[in-house]
């Protein structure tokens, strides 16, 4: 993800139901970030492979992108 300037940063993963499925929580870069997920929820259990959903929110905008998890 691209961020216009260094700040904190929220990632919500969610299920194709619209329910939580994990979060990510830091401090990005101006520019270019990544975060690595496990495939894990919240909870440690692995999830399946499918389409997800994850929401970003940083400096008070939010924007919304899908993934798919593969196997």
């Amino acid at each position: 993800f691209v961020l216009p300037a260094a700040g904190p940063y929220e990632i919500v993963v969610y299920n194709v139901a619209g329910q939580r499925v994990t979060g990510f929580r830091g401090i990005g870069q101006g520019g270019t970030n990544s975060v690595r997920w496990n495939g894990r929820d919240d909870q440690g259990s692995d999830t399946s492979p499918g389409v997800y959903y994850y929401r970003l929110i940083s400096g008070g905008r939010l924007a919304t992108q899908k993934a798919v998890r593969l196997e």
